[in-house]
């Protein structure tokens, strides 16, 4: 059974969010590097959208990249996430979004881990929610329990 993944109305998600949250996630804001605590989260676990609940990334995709922000080698389900071209602040670079949520999530660049696919995700801390791997099975995401 495929679970139905959603965004909230804009009155539920200006109460459900902190006012970063918000700026990143429904207005494309950046959190300021170093800030958030899963830049140097490395529990087990998964990232979810922290609009929809979409499984977007592995703890065991995530490295250190030195950027300030979570990064990761690939995301958990490549149809969750949407990739879009963005020429703001005078760069050329692909946005990464959320398909359910619409939530600006970051970047994707190409200067990952070569053994890796060579990919870098760095996403906003402030877009994620986590869950550990022992709470998977419990908030619905027991499907997940196979990659660890």
């Amino acid at each position: 059974m495929e679970k139905k993944y959603e965004k909230p109305s804009r009155e539920d998600l200006i109460e459900k969010l902190t006012p970063v949250e918000y700026k990143v996630t429904q207005e494309n804001a950046t959190e300021r590097p170093f800030t958030h605590e899963y830049n140097e989260n490395f529990e087990e676990g998964i990232y979810v959208d922290i609009v929809s609940g979409e499984p977007l990334f592995s703890s065991k995709d995530k490295f250190d990249a030195g950027c300030g922000w979570p990064s990761f080698t690939k995301s958990i389900e490549d149809e969750n996430i949407v990739e879009k071209r963005d020429l703001t602040h005078g760069m050329i670079r692909t946005e990464v979004r959320s398909k359910y949520g619409d939530s600006h999530l970051g970047h994707v660049f190409p200067d990952g881990p070569k053994d890796k696919g060579g990919l870098r995700y760095c996403i906003n801390g402030a877009s994620l929610r986590f869950i550990k791997k022992e709470d998977l099975e419990k908030e619905g995401y027991g499907e997940y329990l196979k990659l660890f």
